[in-house]
């Protein structure tokens, strides 16, 4: 309806996946990179990882690496990870087109003949991948069975290699301990993070020109603000912005500015359910005012008269105090615009004194396992060796990425506040501010926010100061222990090779990739250990 106005061959921002519009950023390139080098290198078998938000591009990423596998390679694709293990075994033979119908319902009869699928293609020179979409959907029993598959192996290679794919729950998942086992034969691993702002402007663009435009209708305020709206996920990006052209030509607008973004973003994207629960909740509050009663009624009824010297019982018991780390229920937790964040910044109090409490209480510890500077950082007690403290500066995305609770400084001009980083979504972020908790634009956070943050992680007691390239020590074999396993050794150096290492994982991680182990590298490599977690899913 709209081409011919905007001078289109075919709708720019559609949905249904085609390649000619594949636009890979640097991230996704990255991305791709680390998926192609763990198949074909990354060390004869094992699992390779990705993760990202819904949206982010994993499935158009899965679908660009099966066209790029070598010749050599038969792929099993699962769509369907919500399968039970004997279910999954034969979707694995189907797909590896291996005749299973005298073994049906049999796990035993199903992996012996698997098992010999793999020996007669490792004969052949061939490489076999299992690669499983969703996989944070898989359950507990069928991920079990994933892992006892990697144990299909000669006497030096292994014969399987297993991709999975899934949000960020996937990686929750594979940090349990009872899932170690599993996550330790994970031989290359890469978390996709949305757009920043200039990918967004050159993914837009991409997808205008293979669409036959020359004229880029966006201008940079409704770039921007597409940006913001979708939090730089592609397939919120095409949402909004299909819906901006729609607005724009019902407008007889040949430029999109901001306020049709916003207009379109207010139509495509889910609204609030904010007064839903809130209605919710106050007919629940209503029916339990209403059965009280009733029930006090009823004691009234049945109870004897009360002597006239008896003291008068209490109206009603005290309630319990929620921890000070504690998530308020979803129905309670608010959504600030800009003039009540500001408003509450003035209001807070400086000191970061209650941003830590809140923050140790997340990770159980008491409030003398640190030592906390007026301006914010921690200095970790004798007493928890395995206690280190970080702060820095970075991107919400690099925060987020580490999976875990810090502090960050809001600040209103000369009015500052330490608040709590709870989790975060594409579009919104949740903080603690003092007792309360509350959602807002991830826009909005950046008005307020320069990227100082400060906190904690646990880790082993030799990490307290970073290991620097070229020294020795119990540090650095840790880091060869978790980098490159198979060759390390006690007392090798921190070298070339090693800081090549280091410097994937951190772009495999969204971290300056420099390949010197600071605070935060350190700290994403012991991710695996228990400790509180971010929200991924607000609403």
């Amino acid at each position: 309806m709209y081409l011919a106005y905007y001078g289109l061959t075919e709708p720019p921002f559609s949905l249904t996946p085609d390649p000619r519009f594949v636009h890979l950023s640097e991230r996704h390139r990255d991305a791709l990179a680390h998926l192609l080098y763990g198949i074909d290198q990354g060390g004869g078998g094992g699992f390779v990882q990705l993760t990202g938000e819904v949206g982010t591009g994993k499935t158009t990423l899965s679908r660009l690496l099966l066209e790029q596998l070598p010749a050599h390679t038969r792929v099993a694709l699962v769509l369907n990870p919500r399968q039970t293990p004997v279910e999954l075994l034969e979707t694995i033979c189907e797909e590896l087109k291996i005749p299973i119908d005298v073994r049906r319902g049999s796990a035993k009869a199903l992996v012996d003949a698997l098992n010999a699928y793999l020996l007669d293609a490792y004969a052949q020179g061939l490489r076999v991948v299992v690669l499983i979409d969703e996989a944070q959907n898989l359950p507990p029993d069928t991920l079990e069975q994933v892992r006892l598959l990697t144990n299909l192996e000669t006497a030096t290679q292994k014969l399987l290699q297993i991709v999975l794919l899934g949000q960020p729950e996937l990686r929750t998942l594979l940090a349990r301990p009872e899932l170690r086992q599993l996550a330790q034969r994970i031989t290359a691993r890469y978390h996709l993070l949305p757009l920043d702002p200039a990918e967004t402007e050159a993914y837009l663009r991409h997808r205008w020109r293979v669409a036959g435009g020359t004229r880029f209708p966006f201008d940079a305020g409704a770039v921007r603000r597409l940006h913001a709206r979708a939090g730089g996920v592609p397939r919120l990006l095409n949402v909004i912005a299909e819906r901006a052209l729609l607005a724009g030509y019902a407008r007889d607008a040949l430029t999109i500015d901001r306020r049709l973004v916003d207009a379109a973003a207010a139509e495509v994207l889910p609204p609030p359910a904010r007064p839903q629960r809130l209605r919710t909740g106050a007919i629940a509050a209503g029916v339990a005012v209403i059965a009280l009663a009733a029930l006090l009624l009823a004691l009234a009824w049945r109870r004897p008269a009360a002597s006239p010297t008896a003291s008068p019982a209490p109206t009603a018991a005290a309630t319990p105090a929620a921890p000070a780390g504690a998530t308020p229920a979803a129905a309670r937790i608010p959504r600030l615009e800009a003039g009540a964040l500001a408003m509450r910044l003035r209001a807070a109090e400086a000191s970061p004194a209650p941003a830590w409490q809140a923050l140790l209480q997340l990770w159980e510890l008491p409030a003398r396992a640190v030592t906390v500077a007026p301006d914010g950082p921690c200095t970790p007690a004798t007493a928890t060796p395995d206690l280190h403290c970080v702060q820095g500066r970075a991107r919400l995305d690099t925060l987020m990425a580490l999976d875990r609770p810090l502090l960050l400084r809001l600040r209103d001009g000369t009015a500052g506040a330490w608040a709590v980083l709870l989790g975060a979504d594409a579009r919104n972020v949740r903080l603690r501010l003092g007792a309360t908790v509350f959602d807002l634009d991830r826009s909005l956070l950046q008005a307020h926010w320069d990227g100082e943050y400060t906190g904690l992680w646990r880790g082993p007691a030799m990490l307290e100061t970073p290991p620097r390239p070229g020294a020795r020590g119990a540090a650095v074999d840790w880091l060869w222990l978790r980098l490159l396993p198979q060759a390390a050794q006690p007392g090798a150096p921190y070298d070339a090779r090693l800081r090549a290492a280091v410097r994937e994982f951190q772009s495999a991680h969204g971290l300056p990739a420099d390949g010197v182990a600071g605070s935060l590298t350190l700290m994403a490599l012991a991710n695996g250990l228990p400790g509180p977690r971010l929200q991924r899913a607000l609403e």
